[in-house]
């Protein structure tokens, strides 16, 4: 009876042991794989986000390289199209100097055209000398008594011009008021006698510095002559001798001829020819460098012509003739002191004459011209006048 129970037993708890076995396996399953699928799931996850990070990064890098390389391309543009700007700017330029240089070469053509084929408007006219003599409002008498013994008249005055190639003309401004009594007498002289070269200038005899400025650089502009001449109202002059005189030295390109003085800086306040920047010519008592005195003086194109472009700073000093001295300091100028430019009236000029020696001006120191010229002038002319066919057989 003993086994049956026995067996009975054994198969009941087959399945009991299977179930609990069943059980047991799946508690362990889980506690020994859980953990391992959440550290996979985790590398996993990991692995995933470094894929994304590396694509994102490729993107980004692919990205900037093509802003990059956009931006490089921006800047060829630019320097491309700054390159094609330059170009042009270049090609407008060239243009502009070639229509400059076609206007230029008109111009050069139309003056030369002007200058062989019209004697009219502003052309330069060739001549040998300008003889200038300064002159004022009330030096009328002074100019009748020149015209009346060495200075041409009429169409002498003009051929003498056409033939010898010298100007003679009175030179004188204007006055203070425009189109005052004075004026008008001086325009009615000139249609007389046609022989007046008016100036750009304001009349003052404090202004003698600035007016020998004036005449220059206007005769300058007017007149193509190889020597310039400023002679005063009340000087006489032998024209052909100054012509021959002057004809000597026309070979030289700088000369400042007259008779050379060196006199004393003057600083009293009552002195007639004071000087107020006295103080520029060292201490008290000295004297003036050498200069040509200012009745008479002449001076070669090229110093003319330097008066002319340099006038707006060529400094004046109270005396004309210094003044024009000064201009010459420090430049290589040849300074002929010819005694025949400074003879005196008779019996000075007259002996001299006599002599065979003509002098080309005479005038009295004392009076820095002639004295009482208007009414010793004729006398002067005849005693020591070089005689009427001198200047016409003047060899120039």
């Amino acid at each position: 009876m003993k086994p049956k129970v026995s067996k009975r037993l054994t198969l009941t708890w087959v399945p009991l042991l299977c179930i609990s076995c069943f059980f047991l396996g799946a508690i362990f399953t889980s506690r020994f794989r859980g953990p391992s699928s959440d550290s996979g799931g985790q590398l996993f996850l990991q692995h995933r986000r470094d894929q994304e990070l590396k694509i994102a990064s490729k993107d980004y890098a692919h990205e900037k390289k093509k802003s990059q390389e956009k931006d490089v391309m921006e800047e060829v543009l630019k320097t491309h199209k700054a390159i094609e700007d330059h170009r042009s700017l270049d090609k407008s330029v060239s243009m502009l100097q070639r229509q400059l240089s076609r206007t230029q070469s008109s111009q050069k053509i139309v003056d030369v055209s002007t200058t062989n084929s019209s004697t009219k408007g502003n052309q330069r006219k060739k001549v040998f000398m300008v003889i200038g003599i300064n002159t004022a409002f009330s030096s009328r008498k002074r100019r009748d008594s020149l015209r009346e013994t060495w200075m041409p008249q009429g169409q002498k005055l003009e051929k003498l011009e056409k033939e010898k190639g010298i100007v003679v003309k009175f030179m004188i401004g204007h006055s203070s008021t425009p189109n005052s009594i004075l004026d008008k007498e001086i325009d009615s002289e000139d249609a007389q006698y046609k022989d007046f070269f008016r100036l750009d200038h304001v009349e003052g005899y404090y202004k003698l510095s600035a007016k020998t400025k004036i005449f220059f650089s206007s005769a300058v502009a007017k007149w193509d002559a190889e020597f310039y001449v400023k002679i005063d109202d009340d000087v006489h002059v032998n024209l052909g001798m100054l012509a021959s005189t002057l004809a000597s030295h026309r070979h030289k390109p700088r000369v400042y001829i007259g008779c050379m003085k060196s006199g004393p800086v003057l600083t009293k306040k009552t002195a007639k020819y004071r000087e107020p920047e006295f103080w520029k010519f060292g201490e008290e008592g000295n004297k003036y460098f050498r200069h040509a005195t200012g009745q008479i003086y002449a001076i070669s194109k090229d110093l003319a012509k330097y008066i002319s472009t340099n006038q707006p700073i060529l400094h004046k000093y109270a005396n004309e003739d210094v003044t024009l001295g000064s201009w010459f300091i420090g430049l290589e100028v040849e300074q002929i002191d010819d005694r025949n430019f400074c003879c005196g009236t008779p019996p000075d000029c007259e002996m001299k004459a006599e002599a065979g020696e003509v002098c080309v001006a005479s005038f009295d120191w004392k009076c820095s011209g002639i004295c009482k010229s208007v009414d010793r002038m004729w006398m002067v002319h005849a005693m020591c006048g070089e005689g009427n066919k001198a200047v016409w057989d003047a060899n120039l």
